[in-house]
């Protein structure tokens, strides 16, 4: 026994050493265990929404109770005159007189929404939602109904002003459309197939979208919120509830949506109505011509380098672009030294100037460069 008595405190320490690593470092003889990490967010705190603190996916409800009240419902009624059967018929037409012939009348309805765009009772709305119609009703979402008068309309952006004689009426906030950005968040709140007051959501697909054969003058907001038949004249939203544009179609081939739907930016929305207002009319600056975009070949043709210009297809008689002495053929490239973008952004920027306004237009004639001096007058009215 007393030969094994060297070992004793050798072995007692090493069980000691034993419990400390043990006690404080499990890991180095634990088993290795393969560990995934997971970042859940947090939920975020709905209560900032309004603060714009929050961005991502939350409740929208905040938004839709400060946009909702503005939107209304509208319905319109048309009185049609039929025509008689009989005047279709050689034998019957030889017997009657076509005065003195039975007329029959048929009351056609329609649907729509619009936007309570001020608490003096001016609605904006689709110019083709009320076109023809011989009688207008606006619902609220409250309830209450009232008789509305047409202010003005203007088919050229498809858009239309509305007026009720209302005390306390809910209107819209709107927002900048030239700051929207694609990506963000869109509501469209209106009157789909007449069933009441709906919202969808979606975001901006496109902006800036024309040239689609709609309008005259489009510069469409593009969205994935669905929009449907009634949806016409509705807002379209940000996630704050300010307007941003008003819904005006979808592209469709079933008749529902296909989550292609557009909207007139709030900025048009804007101009069009104050003009229709104060003049009964939108007042544009007109030039008097038609054009073409310079294509690549067309470029080359003309020995040009550029592509950035309008070729002049015909001109109006007597219009001012004939008085200023521009001809067809002639290739726009400046409107006051700046330079041609595209067929769209020039045609808007010449509708900007007044009548009476004196601008420049820089052209290509011949291989020389000219600039002529243009008075505006006002683009006359589409009949």
């Amino acid at each position: 026994m007393r030969r094994f008595s060297f070992l004793f405190w050798p072995i007692l320490t090493g069980v000691f050493a034993a419990v400390l690593i043990l006690q404080f470092f499990p890991d180095l003889v634990a088993p290795q265990v393969n560990t995934v990490e997971i970042r859940q967010a947090s939920q975020p705190n709905l209560q900032t929404v309004s603060s714009g603190q929050v961005r991502g996916p939350v409740s929208y409800s905040d938004a839709v109770n400060v946009a909702s009240p503005a939107v209304v419902n509208i319905y319109t009624r048309t009185l049609v005159q039929q025509r008689s059967p009989l005047l279709d018929d050689p034998f019957f037409r030889n017997f009657y007189d076509r005065r003195s012939l039975p007329q029959r009348q048929r009351i056609e309805s329609s649907l729509g929404s619009g936007v309570i765009l001020s608490p003096q009772g001016y609605i904006a709305t689709n110019n083709h939602v009320i076109a023809g119609a011989d009688s207008i009703v606006v619902a609220l979402k409250d309830g209450r109904e009232f008789t509305a008068t047409l202010v003005g309309s203007d088919p050229e952006t498809d858009l239309a002003v509305l007026k009720v004689e209302m005390d306390d009426l809910p209107s819209i906030t709107l927002t900048d459309s030239d700051n929207l950005q694609v990506g963000d968040v869109t509501l469209a709140i209106g009157n789909p197939f007449g069933v009441g007051q709906t919202v969808t959501m979606g975001i901006i697909s496109a902006t800036g979208r024309n040239s689609l054969g709609l309008n005259t003058y489009e510069d469409f907001i593009q969205t994935d919120a669905a929009i449907n038949p009634g949806n016409s004249g509705g807002a379209l939203v940000d996630a704050f509830g300010n307007l941003i544009g008003i819904n005006t179609v979808i592209y469709t081939k079933s008749g529902g949506s296909q989550g292609i739907g557009f909207a007139i930016p709030s900025n048009l929305t804007k101009q069009v109505m104050q003009d229709l207002i104060q003049y009964g009319r939108v007042i544009r600056g007109w030039l008097g011509i038609e054009v073409q975009e310079l294509t690549p070949p067309l470029a080359e043709s003309f020995g040009l380098e550029n592509t950035r210009g309008l070729i002049i297809a015909s001109i109006f008689r007597n219009g001012p672009a004939h008085l200023a002495g521009l001809q067809p053929g002639d290739i726009m490239v400046e409107i006051n030294d700046e330079a041609i973008q595209d067929r769209r952004h020039s045609m808007e920027q010449i509708a900007q100037f007044k009548p009476g306004e004196k601008i420049e237009i820089g052209v290509i004639r011949n291989g020389d460069k000219l600039v002529l001096p243009v008075e505006i007058i006002e683009r006359p009215r589409s009949r």
